[in-house]
Order: structure tokens, then sequence, then C-alpha cells
């Protein structure tokens, strides 16, 4: 018996060691790519690795990085938060790289499907009525920024903003177009790609608006931090990234 607990009792200290201790890294990412990001948390063999993912919108999460936030990865919509980072010394250009692109599209419920000419403001307003356009806040969120772009591009911008729904993340205006609380919203073809309650109405053209890049930036590294980081970068991970609409 007395064996038996000095047995046991060497196996719980080393379990308990710091060399056995659990690997935590967290991963803050922008909220379009939620789905992908815990699916690919899923198929990453953690061993004794766990990753905790953080999401929200670009802007807000670069926000908290700046003030502390335990970040180890961040995961942009567009390279303007990164470069905050850079500039705030929060980052280095060299930690900083291009992990997936986007594109941006148009899309109305199902249930009230909607047909409309982009280039003409009045089939806007006509589309909208005394309704609004849901789209993420355009001086902030990545989605919105691209969508001003696109919108100002068409020539339509000036006639559609006092119709517009600004919303903290792309996610929200995905929402809102889901619960028909709007007609029509501006979001990331993988947003509509895998909602089975809208459907796209129109693509913008890439050079209606700044590229949309998502940059994977390292801000604090370890072991654990290194490995996710490659396994994003593998084939496998990129494949997964395909198959969620990413480019």
């Amino acid at each position: 018996m007395k064996m038996t607990r000095l047995i046991c009792a060497a196996a719980c200290l080393l379990i308990a060691s710091p060399s056995y201790a659990q690997q935590t890294v967290r991963v803050y990412a922008a909220s379009s790519l939620t789905n992908v990001v815990n699916d690919l948390i899923d198929h990453y063999e953690q061993g004794d690795t766990k990753v905790i993912p953080v999401f929200g919108g670009s802007s807000s999460l670069a926000r908290q990085i700046e003030r502390g936030a335990p970040a180890d990865i961040y995961l942009s919509a567009n390279t303007r938060w990164v470069e905050h980072l850079i500039k705030q010394g929060v980052a280095q250009p060299s930690d900083s790289q291009i992990i997936a692109r986007n594109e941006l599209v148009l899309a109305s419920n199902v249930h009230n499907p909607i047909s409309i000419d982009v280039k003409n403001s009045q089939a806007w307003l006509n589309a909208l009525k005394d309704h609004r356009l849901a789209l993420g806040q355009t001086n902030a969120v990545p989605a919105g920024i691209y969508a001003k772009q696109a919108l100002q591009s068409l020539g339509v911008w000036q006639a559609v903003e006092p119709h517009t729904a600004p919303t903290n993340n792309v996610r929200v205006a995905l929402t809102l177009l889901e619960r028909q609380e709007v007609p029509l919203a501006i979001v990331y073809a993988t947003d509509a790609k895998q909602s089975d309650d809208v459907k796209v109405v129109h693509t913008f053209a890439q050079q209606s608006h700044q590229a949309i890049e998502y940059p994977l930036v390292t801000i604090k590294y370890s072991k654990a931090a290194d490995k996710f980081v490659a396994y994003l970068l593998s084939d496998d991970a990129q494949q997964v990234f395909a198959e969620y609409g990413f480019k």
C-alpha cells in the first residue's frame, strides 16, 4: 500500500510539473473568420496546447491588443489595423503575412429576394424604401470601409449613406439580414455562403474597393504559437479556408 501511494504521488508530481503543463494560444480574429477559425482549431492536433479564439471587429480587437490584451496571434480583416499595431510598436512588419482573401457582396434575405441596378441611386432608394442597408461601421470596421469604397465607386454613396445601419462588425450586419430587420446588407462572400437565409444580389468588382486581405500577425512568440501559425499556413489549413470560400 505504501509503495502504491509513492507511485501515485510521483505520477501526480510529474503531471503537475511545468514541462507537462498545458500551453494556451489566444487567437484574436475578425468576426468574419469565426466559422473557419473554429473549424481549424477543431482540425488542429493540439496535444498539450489549447487554442482559445476571441472574435470581434478588427478595430475593437486591435485596440484591445494595444491596451495589453493577452493575444498571441491577431487575424485582421484588413491591413490597416495591423499597420496601426506596428505603428504603436505592438507588432513588427516582419511578424505579419497575408493568410486569406475575400470578396464583398450585396445580399438580400431568401424570403424577400431583391433585384437592383447597383449603379442607380434611385434603385437603391426604391429597394430600401423606409428601411436600412446594413453594413459595418464605415470608419473602423473593415467590411464597412470596403462597402463605402464600393458604393463611392458606383457613384451612389451620397444617396445611400442616410439610409445605412452601421454595425460593430460584419456578422451583426449579416444577422440583421437573416432576421429580416433590413432588406439588404453588404457582407463578405464567405458570410453569405455560410448562411441559408441570404442570397447574393451583387458581387462588387475587386477594383471598386481595396483588396480584402486577412493578415496574420504574431503578437507574442512561443513554441505553441509558432506551431499553430505554421499550421494555419499549411496546405491542409489553406484547403479549409478555400472550403469556406476564402481565396
